[in-house]
């Protein structure tokens, strides 16, 4: 419930949402039973009512209570005060009667708020000047440091900072709050380009730094206030100041998510691949954040797509990644694709010498690995622990991972040797297609009603799958009976290859189950594919 007030003036709802808040939005409700209490205590019934009537602009219950006797200068638990309520709700003759009636100007709440910071955030200058006349104390901070001029800047009331540095020459007011913030990083921070504008006609600018590193520019890049971002730039020197952190306004913006930001730093000279502390860069931090606009952005205004960072997720080591590495990482299947697309170094090493293949294969995301696969990765590439992609795929139990890198690990042998014109239609995942049910069907009988054990590895053999590839299969499944379901994998990889050639599935069956020793075996298999078998129950998937 101790969220500071200051804080709830950042907000648009202004202090009047912040002081009718109820206690259970604070908190739980053992805190707005405390809160109660607590009030219960603070204020007599009479002041209570009282607070609330200067809260609601109602003269007669304040009137009729002032002729009890009712103390009006009385505290509640947070020691605000009729007149902090009266001035927060912008009530001029709430004002004037308490003020009439010698209530007290100087008394600040538990924040340090006192009414004329109320009266400065409001942009009342009635009240304001009231409040002046009545003895307020015009250089008044709050616990943070702020004053009049800071909270009028903050919420672009320009009448009010114009009467407090014009009318009554109070340059002094211009000072940083306990963050290092002036009047005119607040105005920045909020979007406020009309206040910008003003502090600059008042020679209010600062290009100084607040106690993060941050200018203006920085905050208001951070923040997306494109318009802000546009009035300060013709004063701005160094556009790649950078604050503690090591980001420039550029960074901040991107990393927000701004495009219209960005690009308007960008145009005006900002350094699109500047690492931050981390070794960070925009494109890092947008792929990082999702933000698929200003990935696609970056990309066509020519950033480095192969810059090595270091992102920290919450589940994951320090390590340097790639752009790629951190899209697989977040499973962003639209910025993969677009760095695919733009061409970024499919097999660069992160710290671990892993490529992105490396790391969609222990994740296990089908659509990631088809994305990769399809682009044409380097299968062979080895991390840290001497592990292929493949390898990787069989020690994580991704299963349809597994048999993916097998059929591009052959298809690409293939490919290679036999030069196709074409694979447009190239897919890597499972096949559900009705064209092929019928000879899926053909494989699952064979696997599972005739093939004995290590007998499909020796058609694997024959096939030419690698001593690797055979282990990996095997390694996804153990018992008695798991030969049957590492042999219909085997065969569904085998089918893969020989549609992808264009060639008959069932005459190569056959002639390669004789060529293997299985002269009975394809026999059958040929009269059973004769007699339509496909009409027979199968569990294929």
């Amino acid at each position: 419930m101790e969220e500071t007030w200051s804080r709830a003036v950042q907000g648009l709802s202004g202090f009047m949402g912040y002081l009718n808040r109820s206690p259970k939005e604070d908190g739980s409700a053992q805190a707005a039973a405390a809160a109660e209490a607590v009030n219960a205590e603070t204020l007599l019934p009479d002041e209570k009512e009282f607070q609330h009537a200067a809260k609601t602009n109602n003269l007669e219950t304040m009137e009729r209570l002032f002729r009890k006797n009712v103390k009006i200068n009385a505290v509640d638990s947070l020691k605000r005060t009729a007149l902090h309520f009266a001035v927060a709700g912008n009530h001029v003759s709430a004002v004037d009667f308490l003020l009439h009636h010698k209530a007290r100007v100087d008394i600040a709440d538990k924040h340090g708020l006192s009414a004329i910071h109320l009266a400065a955030w409001s942009g009342n200058l009635e009240i304001m000047l009231m409040l002046i006349k009545a003895g307020a104390d015009q250089k008044a901070k709050n616990k943070e440091g702020k004053n009049v001029l800071h909270f009028a800047a903050q919420n672009n009331n320009v009448r009010i900072v114009d009467y407090f540095i014009q009318d009554l020459h109070l340059l002094d007011l211009n000072k940083p709050d306990e963050k290092g913030r002036k009047p005119f990083h607040l105005a920045a921070e909020m979007g406020h380009a009309e206040m910008v504008n003003e502090l600059v006609y008042l020679n209010l600018f600062t290009s100084g730094k607040d106690n993060e590193g941050n200018t203006a520019l920085h905050l208001a890049a951070k923040n997306g206030h494109g318009n802000v971002v546009e009035v300060l730039l013709p004063q701005w020197e160094e556009i790649n100041e950078v604050n503690q952190n090591g980001e420039t306004p550029f960074y901040l913006a991107v990393e927000g998510g701004h495009e219209k930001c960005a690009d308007l730093l960008l145009q005006a000279g900002s350094d699109i691949n500047i690492l931050n502390k981390h070794n960070t860069n925009a494109l890092d931090i947008a792929t990082q954040n999702g933000h698929t606009p200003l990935v696609r952005f970056l990309i066509s205004k020519n950033i480095d797509l192969n810059a090595q960072s270091q992102s920290i997720f919450m589940d994951l080591q320090e390590e340097k990644n790639s752009a790629l590495h951190l899209a697989i990482q977040k499973n962003n299947l639209t910025v993969i694709q677009s760095l695919i697309d733009a061409k970024h170094d499919l097999n660069t090493l992160n710290q671990k010498h892993q490529t992105p293949l490396h790391v969609a294969a222990d994740l296990g995301n089908v659509e990631v690995m088809e994305m990769l696969l399809k682009a044409g990765c380097d299968l062979s590439i080895v991390d840290k622990q001497g592990k292929t992609p493949l390898a990787v795929a069989s020690r994580s139990n991704h299963a349809l991972i597994v048999d993916m890198i097998i059929k591009a690990e052959r298809f690409y042998s293939w490919k290679k040797e036999s030069c196709p014109s074409g694979d447009n239609l190239l897919s890597f995942k499972q096949d559900h297609s009705l064209q092929t049910k019928q000879i899926r069907s053909s494989l699952w009988n064979l696997a599972y009603n005739h093939l004995k054990m290590r007998e499909w590895t020796k058609l694997a053999q024959l096939w030419k799958f690698t001593e690797e590839q055979i282990k990996a299969i095997e390694e996804q499944w153990t018992g008695n009976k798991s030969y049957k379901e590492h042999g219909h994998r085997m065969l569904l990889i085998w089918l893969h290859g020989v549609l992808t050639a264009d060639q008959n599935p069932i005459k190569y069956l056959y002639e390669d189950l004789v060529r293997g020793g299985f002269q009975q075996l394809a026999e059958k298999m040929r009269a059973e594919s004769n007699a339509g078998t496909d009409s027979k129950k199968c569990a294929v998937s």
